[in-house]
Parts: C-alpha cells; sequence; structure tokens
C-alpha cells in the first residue's frame, strides 16, 4: 500500500491534474488531505485504474478526506497562458478551496508554479507513490471526464464521452468533418 503522505506534516495536500494533453476541454486539477490512517485499497494513478474503480474510489476519497477540491482552467485560459500555466492555476485554485490551509503540497511531476505561503515538493510519478497524489489523480480525472461526458452530449460528433477529448482518430476525424467546437483548444495542433 502506498504511503498517504511525502511527509509527516499534518494537512498535506497532495495535487494532480488530468486532461493536459486532450484537444479539447478545461484542464482539471484536485487537492486533497487524507487523513493519515486513510485505507483505500488499490489506490494508484488513474490512469492505472478501470472506469468502474475510478468511481468507487471517488466516492470513498470524498467521503473520507479531511479535505478536497476540484478546480479546473478553460480552454481559453490554456490558449492564453500555455497549458502548463493553465495547469497550475487549476492547481492552485483546488489549493485555495480547499476547507483547511494546508502544510505543505505534494504535486504530481517535476514542475510546480509556487502557491503563496505553502511550500511544495514534485515527485515525479507521485500519483504512484503517495495516496494523496493518487487520490487528486483520482478526482481530477473522474470529474474531468464527467464533464466531458456532459459536453459529449452538446457534441456527439466527437466521442468525447470515450476519448475525453484527447486525440484519437475518430476525434480528429470528426474535426476535419465537423470543424472545432467553442471547447477545443485552438492554440493545439488539432490535427
Amino acid at each position: 500500500m502506498l504511503p498517504v503522505s511525502l511527509t509527516a506534516q499534518l494537512h498535506e495536500a497532495g495535487l494532480d491534474e488530468a486532461g493536459r494533453g486532450c484537444l479539447a476541454g478545461p484542464v482539471f486539477a484536485a487537492a486533497v488531505v487524507l487523513p493519515p490512517d486513510f485505507q483505500a485499497p488499490g489506490l494508484t494513478d488513474s490512469k492505472l485504474l478501470s472506469a468502474k474503480r475510478r468511481e468507487q474510489l471517488r466516492d470513498i476519497i470524498c467521503r473520507e478526506a479531511l479535505a478536497w477540491a476540484v478546480a479546473e482552467a478553460s480552454p481559453d485560459e490554456i490558449a492564453s497562458i500555455n497549458i502548463a500555466q493553465a495547469s497550475y492555476l487549476a492547481m492552485h485554485r483546488a489549493v485555495a478551496q480547499l476547507g483547511l490551509q494546508p502544510t505543505h503540497l505534494a504535486v504530481d511531476g517535476n514542475r510546480f508554479r509556487a502557491y503563496p505561503g505553502i511550500e511544495h515538493s514534485c515527485i515525479i510519478k507521485g500519483d504512484g507513490k503517495y495516496q494523496n497524489i493518487a487520490a487528486a489523480s483520482v478526482l481530477a480525472k473522474t470529474f474531468r471526464d464527467e464533464r466531458m461526458r456532459e459536453l459529449a452530449a452538446e457534441f456527439p460528433q466527437y466521442g468525447w464521452e470515450q476519448n475525453a477529448g484527447y486525440p484519437t482518430g475518430l476525434h480528429r476525424a470528426a474535426i476535419r468533418a465537423h470543424g472545432p467546437t467553442p471547447h477545443h483548444r485552438m492554440g493545439f495542433r488539432l490535427l
């Protein structure tokens, strides 16, 4: 089982994002503070879990976390400030929405824009090493997938309920046939 946090600090928040490599939709981020005795068998990087298991873990995390929040940055923000900065913006928004002030941030990846007043550590593949980052991975992924299913009802030809806005062959063919939507990231190479 993964350790709950990187440090022994009380109220360390794990941070992760979802949707960074997509052609459409917002980028989502989550911040999660877990209790020291948190138990969720099988919790790991959301990309390694089935959709059903992610949803089961989402329920456990939302019920048992000391605090959690999910936030996003829009395609317009991505176009304006770039995907890396938009990912950090979404992470900052998630931290700001937590019901308690974290004492430390454990961030998945190798870069982060410092959050004012809170120290952080970047952990490459942290979503497979620490439960709080894995929990953030699950929340960011499930909430983003949910949003993409909602957008798919409005734009069914792009297959977002299945590809979540990622650059699949079907998605690229739909862009060629129907053109981009307001939800496409116009700064990205769509075809």
